[in-house]
């Protein structure tokens, strides 16, 4: 099993239910989930005039390989009403590998660690709320590090509180 890192976004209709289905549908899959941060309020940050988002990060437990947990992830995105109409755009339901292990993967369709993981607080608030002390593999600082040190400056509010603990048995 490895530990992986997720994080789910959503701007588009129900945002709650969206994100509660995709952790729903994880599971379904066999992905274990460990443990959820809070769900965050979100200002967009790419595309600037969308709605604003609801973002949280996940620590699962997993046997797929990083391109099949992709491949997993896209799937999850289609079944929830997902279109890829604009980059960066409104999203019913995102869903992208943060970190796998240790493991760093340079390929066309996949790059681990997220490569803008460390330029976005809606991930590291979040990240940081689960796993304070976990390492970047390429920049080797704690996420607390990275999330004191990121430039970005976006409005990032906690508005329900995650499941700390084992979830999903």
């Amino acid at each position: 099993m490895k530990t992986v890192y997720v994080s789910l976004g959503s701007n588009v209709g129900d945002r709650e239910q969206q994100i509660a289905a995709a952790i729903q549908a994880l599971g379904a899959r066999g992905i274990r989930v460990v443990r959820q941060s809070s769900i965050y309020s979100t200002e967009p940050v790419d595309v600037a005039t969308q709605a604003w988002f609801l973002n949280c990060v996940l620590e699962v437990e997993t046997e797929l390989m990083p391109r099949q947990l992709l491949r997993t992830f896209k799937e999850i995105e289609n079944e929830l009403g997902r279109r890829h109409s604009v980059r960066r755009g409104p999203r019913v339901i995102d869903l992208d590998i943060l970190l796998y292990g240790s493991s760093v993967v340079r390929a066309s369709e996949l790059e681990i660690p997220h490569p803008r993981m460390t330029q976005r607080r809606f991930v590291l608030i979040p990240l940081a709320e689960i796993a304070p002390t976990l390492r970047h593999p390429v920049e080797n600082k704690s996420v607390e590090e990275l999330l004191a040190e990121t430039k970005d400056r976006s409005t990032v509010h906690r508005c329900k509180a995650g499941t700390v603990g084992a979830m999903g048995r």
